[in-house]
């Protein structure tokens, strides 16, 4: 199917079902809620992975942590967004997670695409996505990079400062620009004021600057920061956005998009879009046309990682005589749990599988469960135990590098004894993970991804 085939999101599952026939059909009524079958899916796809892995006698490498990753999630996450940002576009911030079949399938159901370098840009065209559908949402470029756009003819992209512009002339001069403001991303995860952006002081100058050079500026952008926690700082942000409209338009410019950028996260997503749309709505009539650059919405729930544990330390209290135990995983914050250092983020243990309880998948959908997870947290209680009174056992969970940084939890409590060859889980591990992961101390920066889709139509987008 060609990446536009699917266009209007509302039909988007009928026209799936009536292309691919009533096999199809058949499955979309025996899986009635994707959502919650994908719990089970992910479970039996880590559970056959480690079935093949016999951690006490195996080749070097076939016990490496690696993905299950269902996109099914990603296909729900765009439908969540046209449902409630439906006048804008979402263009997929790849260097949050530059998985293959992420990007198959974002293209395959209309979305553009915020690209920050060659490679990048390189890995979108090659899977057949126009130049149109691509922002060089870089404010700072490497020359060869933009003379590759220019050739490439990828036009949109942002800027924030006078020698880009003059770098923009010598080497793109037919470029659409964006004139990227500054915000206030104080309630961010992650702040990129210090680094870009444009202060409301300086962009009458830009413009005039741009108009002087005999350059097309085409739009606004801004960027609230990665992982944005109060939906206002949109508002303020737009209705700067509007004045340098505004500036722009008595300077001879026809400014025709507004790039509203990243930070939405998927769990107060309904409140931000509803902020959003107000605030567009208000200050941006109905023909400036409107694109976001989300990243870890899309994938950051779509991803679980599964890490075999290589050895374990028994520690002992020289004054309680308590024991505790120090267990070294196959990945730490050198490879795939970088998003601890990068992003800020806590990854939670669970426990996969030990010798002693060969399937610790919680195959419940959450929202369902009666039961808490016994091994889902940091655990601060002095007398910790779960629901059945069983005592929990103390852990601290270090990756594989001889780095002292190199650590996953100082504390963890479970039920479980965890012993060298058991596996444990992490959800929520698709976003600035494995995109980060380097080869510290030789170890791999290359980890499978075992795919599933809970949705019928990713499955038939996609060919599965």
């Amino acid at each position: 199917m060609a990446p536009s085939a699917v266009v209007n999101i509302n039909d988007e599952y009928q026209a799936v079902t009536n292309n691919y026939g009533s096999k199809l059909a058949i499955e979309a009524q025996r899986v009635q809620d994707g959502e919650k079958n994908a719990k089970a899916m992910i479970g039996a796809a880590l559970q056959k992975h480690i079935d093949a892995v016999d951690p006490h006698d195996c080749e070097p490498g076939e016990e490496d942590a690696f993905f299950v990753a269902d996109i099914g999630e990603v296909y729900r996450q765009h439908l969540r967004w046209k449902k409630n940002l439906p006048r804008v576009t979402p263009h997929y911030a790849i260097k949050c997670n530059p998985d293959p079949k992420v990007l198959q399938l974002l293209a395959a159901l209309g979305a553009g695409f915020d690209c920050a370098s060659k490679a990048e840009i390189e890995q979108v065209l090659k899977i057949g996505v126009d130049p149109t559908r691509i922002i060089y949402a870089q404010p700072c470029k490497t020359k060869s990079y933009l003379r590759y756009t220019a050739k490439q003819n990828v036009k949109q992209m942002t800027f924030d400062n006078t020698d880009e512009l003059y770098k923009i002339k010598d080497l793109c001069p037919e470029a659409e620009l964006y004139l990227r403001i500054l915000t206030d991303d104080s309630a961010s995860l992650c702040r990129l004021s210090q680094k870009f952006g444009a202060s409301m002081d300086n962009t009458v100058e830009l413009l005039t600057l741009a108009k002087e050079l005999d350059l097309n500026i085409a739009g606004v952008a801004f960027h609230v920061g990665s992982g944005a926690t109060d939906p206002t700082a949109f508002v303020q942000a737009i209705r700067d956005a509007r004045t340098v409209f505004d500036q722009a338009s008595d300077l001879g410019f026809a400014p025709h998009t507004l790039d509203v950028g990243g930070g939405f996260v998927s769990e107060t997503f309904e409140d931000t879009a509803a902020v959003l749309r107000s605030a567009l709505d208000d200050h941006m009539p109905s023909n400036i046309r409107i694109i976001a650059e989300p990243g870890r919405y899309y994938t950051s729930a779509a991803f679980t990682l599964a890490c075999n544990v290589i050895a374990r330390r028994t520690v002992v209290d020289p004054e309680t005589g308590a024991k505790s135990y120090m267990l070294y995983m196959n990945d730490g914050v050198y490879g795939n749990f970088s998003s601890i250092m990068f992003d800020h983020q806590h990854p939670i243990p669970q426990v996969l599988r030990t010798t002693r309880r060969p399937d610790g998948f919680d195959y419940k959908h959450r929202s369902d469960s009666s039961e808490s997870l016994v091994d889902s947290g940091y655990s601060s209680a002095e007398e910790a135990q779960d629901n059945s009174g069983r005592r929990q056992i103390e852990y601290s969970i270090w990756g594989p590098t001889c780095d002292g940084i190199d650590c996953i939890a100082e504390k963890w409590y479970s039920a479980e004894t965890v012993d060298v060859g058991d596996w444990l889980y992490f959800e929520e591990m698709g976003a600035y993970t494995k995109c980060s992961a380097t080869r510290f101390n030789g170890f791999t920066d290359k980890h499978e991804t075992v795919y599933v889709s809970s949705e019928v139509g990713a499955s038939a987008l996609l060919g599965f």
